[in-house]
């Protein structure tokens, strides 16, 4: 069952955390499963993809933060925290750091290539309720505590440059819930527990300084219903803001410049929502609710006359009545004019070889696109019941792969393993290391959100992650996993290579209802 969701700076690869503990990456263009990483025991909480997209960070709610190539599927590091994460993110232009908001503490800005981490300050020692998140290019980090006061500290000093407090009317402070930054542009959004969603500025916020008073650029809020909003997030382009209420599954989305509500989009009843993503360069939106992620996109309706006006569409053959000399190669009649304007450019030489980069992908300080970086995963053909196995070791391990136990290379009909071309023949892979963090007078007891409500002795006890045989144990929990014959469920639909083709498609007319499908056996 999905939990949360976040897609590649490219919009092609959309990673999926599952409460069985594993990472489903899905190819956006294909509709298929890429690949499935087992990442973690238990449930996957936050997800955050590098810049290039070859690096992957996730948290669990047993409190371990771990980096993943997400081409071989290894683990490269992983880091025990003393309390569940809420949210984790990678520097936007330096992979070598990941911030991360663990609960109950100041948020950490981890170094990952010497495991080294740095507290960051906090407004009120005694409000440990801290949530944070770097700028579009990193340079700053915003941080938001339970009594509405914001931070901008320089991320590689941690001074602190500005800061405010978001107040409801007078004097009365608003719990910060979370922040957002635009992918393009200057602004940011503030989400809080007074259900008012308020966009910034951030070149004003630098420009008032410590302890200025920035007024936001909208406020956003559903008068009629009050909602509580469960997640915020920028289009691709942010000139709309789309936010999931925390009631239903229902998406709400506004027009950043007028801040006028252009759409509701409804879901299936009685769901509730746990995450939202905007696909980064299309107007498609990705939702999260009971566990099926769904996919909220217009219908692409086919407008030829767009072309040329005066392009008419034929609904039978018509037949042609050619004109003298229309088709003839040279016009023998024709007068020779004197070549002008567009006619003398059509004698220049085109340039068909060069690769123009293309601009939605590029930052405004960038001319060119990355092109080291991963937009596809390459998928392997899975091969039923192989009489001899096509992906075999190189012939000088030949010998030792037929010493083993089965005397074959492959995997047995009973067991269907992803097949990961990389790996074969490989050394064996070495064991991540892991490091504690040690975070001052922070709580050890803290229980993540996902898993229940603190103060309720069963949710507690209670233990979500991949399912042991336990019949009926966990029924009170929303994310119980679904166990099929086989393999364990996960409602986007077969495993390794298999397409997930129509299952979570929705139209915005419509309501999304994708149907869980049990894997195969």
């Amino acid at each position: 069952m999905a939990l949360t969701c976040t897609f590649n700076r490219w919009g092609t690869l959309l990673a999926v955390g599952c409460n069985d503990g594993r990472i489903v990456i899905w190819d956006f263009l294909t509709r298929g499963i890429a690949k499935i990483i087992s990442a973690h025991i238990h449930p996957v909480c936050s997800l955050c993809w590098s810049r290039d997209g070859h690096k992957l960070v996730s948290a669990s709610t047993d409190n371990i933060v771990s980096q993943w190539d997400v081409l071989t599927g290894d683990c490269d590091q992983r880091f025990r925290f003393p309390s569940p994460i809420l949210k984790l993110q990678y520097h936007p232009r330096n992979l070598d750091k990941v911030l991360v908001c663990p609960m109950k503490s100041a948020p950490v800005l981890l170094t990952l290539s010497d495991s080294k981490h740095v507290v960051l300050p906090v407004d009120d020692d005694s409000d440990l309720n801290v949530v944070a998140a770097f700028d579009r290019r990193g340079e700053y980090i915003y941080t938001g505590n339970a009594k509405g006061k914001i931070l901008v500290l320089k991320t590689d000093t941690q001074d602190l440059v500005a800061s405010f407090r978001v107040t409801t009317g007078t004097s009365n402070t608003t719990a910060i819930k979370s922040i957002e930054f635009a992918r393009k542009g200057s602004c940011f959004l503030i989400n809080t527990a007074d259900r008012i969603i308020r966009v910034y500025d951030g070149r004003e916020i630098l420009t008032c300084g410590r302890d200025g008073e920035p007024e936001p650029m909208q406020k956003l809020q559903d008068l009629v219903n009050r909602t509580p909003w469960k997640k915020c997030c920028f289009s691709g382009d942010g000139e709309y803001i789309v936010a999931g209420s925390a009631r239903q599954h229902a998406l709400y989305i506004w027009e950043k410049s007028i801040g006028n509500l252009v759409k509701i989009l409804h879901g299936t009843r009685g769901e509730l929502l746990l995450d939202v993503a905007w696909h980064p360069v299309r107007p498609i939106i990705a939702s999260i609710s009971s566990g099926v992620v769904s996919i909220w996109a217009q219908n692409q309706v086919e407008n030829w006359s767009a072309f040329a006006p005066d392009f008419k569409e034929l609904d039978e053959n018509v037949e042609y009545e050619e004109r003298e000399s229309e088709f003839d190669i040279e016009d023998e009649d024709k007068s020779e004019p004197e070549q002008t304007g567009a006619d003398a450019a059509e004698d220049e030489e085109v340039d068909v070889t060069s690769v123009d980069p293309i601009m939605a992908f590029c930052s405004s300080d960038e001319e060119l696109e990355d092109y080291k970086a991963l937009l596809y995963l390459p998928i392997a053909p899975e091969v039923e019941d192989p009489e001899e196995n096509p992906f075999g070791p190189p012939p000088d391990t030949a010998g030792q792969a037929a010493s083993t136990e089965d005397g074959s290379a492959h995997a047995g009909s009973g067991e269907k393993k992803q097949r990961q071309p990389s790996s074969e023949g490989a050394p064996p892979k070495k064991k991540a290391r892991t490091t504690t963090i040690e975070l001052q007078g922070v709580p050890s007891d803290e229980v993540h959100p996902l898993l229940g409500v603190k103060g309720d002795s069963k949710s507690k006890k209670k233990t979500a992650g991949r399912p042991k045989g336990s019949k009926g144990k966990e029924k009170d929990s929303p994310f119980r996993a679904k166990v099929f014959k086989g393999d364990r469920g996960f409602p986007l639909d077969g495993e390794g290579g298999g397409g997930a083709k129509g299952k979570v498609q929705a139209e915005v007319s419509g309501k999304p209802s994708p149907q869980p499908l049990p894997a195969h056996e």
